[in-house]
């Protein structure tokens, strides 16, 4: 595996092949509980794990977050079809989802079903991304040939628990009514963006749209229409990860140039001679044993992360359900550095990163996480 890897999800087969075609040197990795992922590398070099979800908010978010844990890939992204929620989107084009609306949240009064939704926002990295591959219009010559050139629109995606085939059923009208800024309509995207924030991992939702959510759904034309806007999904996915993992060795490769600099201490008793290309921040002693370094305290800095949890909490600088998600992450650090197994540093720089990414809008929290996983990566 690579340090800089995407994760491609997908609901349906017809979505799968089509990212599928674009990878190459595929091979078969299983997780311990059986979920099956194909690696994959695309044609710019970066790798790709790619796994099918089935339908469904529930069973995505289990598979996107089993994913994250996997592999901790840069970014999660959701490729296949949805549906239009209005006839200003063209069959075939492609939607990119700038917000997430998880609609069946809400509460039943005497007056009526009223509204309560869970949104997540798309990662702002991922999204201005997005924005410069669409500009370009690069990505759409691995679209269907000959066919109209598909655009690509951005806009806010409603997610919910039932196949959406009809405009005037009770229920089209109720979504139109409260989300009526919505481009298309589909069933996995909310399990995927919870799953996301709660792992720490940028989530990139990204839909063909093969029908008009108009009760044309399994027809012959939407039958055509499917694995089309499936390929076109597919073509600016595979141009947004080879984009996204570029930028992402780019910037490991500048910030190790960047720490090449610094002062270089040197202590040495006796003929000896050292001859070094790059020694940055180094401080070398021999003949005489060197400074030990001090123990971290990683109990107390575990409890101050717990105590600030605790004040962001009670003044809602963060939501109940992060914070719980948080303190459960902080759980397994302490039980991995107490069980003291060859893989408890590995164990729990991963618990924390996760915590770094639910928590990454609480700077304060956030430098304290931080101090944390350069204590425990410095473990022997």
């Amino acid at each position: 595996m690579t340090d800089h890897m995407v994760v491609i999800l997908t609901a349906l087969n017809v979505e799968y092949e089509a990212v599928r075609r674009r990878l190459v040197n595929l091979r078969t990795h299983i997780h311990v509980r059986g979920t099956r992922f194909e690696v994959g590398t695309l044609a710019a070099g970066g790798e790709v794990a790619l796994a099918l979800t089935g339908k469904g908010n529930h069973s995505a978010a289990v598979l996107a977050e089993r994913a994250i844990e996997e592999f901790e890939p840069v970014a999660v992204l959701f490729v296949g079809v949805a549906g239009a929620l209005w006839d200003a989107t063209p069959l075939g084009d492609v939607v990119v989802a700038t917000h997430v609306y998880a609609y069946h949240g809400g509460t039943s009064e005497d007056d009526g079903l009223k509204a309560r939704p869970r949104a997540w926002e798309a990662d702002h990295r991922l999204s201005q991304l997005a924005s410069h591959i669409a500009r370009t219009g690069h990505w759409a010559e691995e679209a269907d040939p000959g066919k109209r050139r598909p655009s690509v629109h951005f806009g806010p995606i409603a997610a919910g628990e039932v196949v959406q085939n009809s405009r005037i059923s009770a229920e089209a009208e109720w979504i139109r009514q409260h989300y009526n800024d919505a481009v298309a309509i589909e069933m996995e995207s909310a399990g995927v963006a919870q799953a996301g924030h709660l792992g720490g991992s940028p989530v990139a939702i990204v839909r063909g749209i093969s029908d008009h959510a108009d009760g044309t759904k399994n027809t012959d034309d939407d039958g055509r229409w499917q694995p089309r806007a499936a390929n076109n999904a597919a073509a600016f996915a595979n141009r947004l990860a080879d984009e996204l993992i570029g930028e992402q060795e780019h910037s490991t490769m500048r910030h190790r140039d960047t720490d090449r600099t610094g002062d270089v201490t040197s202590i040495a008793y006796g003929n000896v001679g050292i001859q070094a290309r790059d020694v940055s921040n180094s401080s070398v002693w021999m003949g005489i044993p060197g400074p030990t370094p001090p123990t971290p305290d990683l109990a107390a800095q575990l409890a101050a992360v717990r105590e600030e949890l605790a004040r962001a909490r009670s003044s809602g600088r963060l939501d109940a359900a992060t914070c719980d998600a948080a303190q459960d992450e902080l759980d397994l650090v302490g039980k991995a550095l107490e069980e003291s197994t060859p893989d408890a540093k590995s164990k729990s720089v991963l618990a924390l990163k996760r915590l770094r990414g639910l928590i990454d809008e609480s700077a304060e929290i956030a430098a304290k996480v931080a101090a944390l996983i350069t204590a425990v990566s410095g473990l022997s």
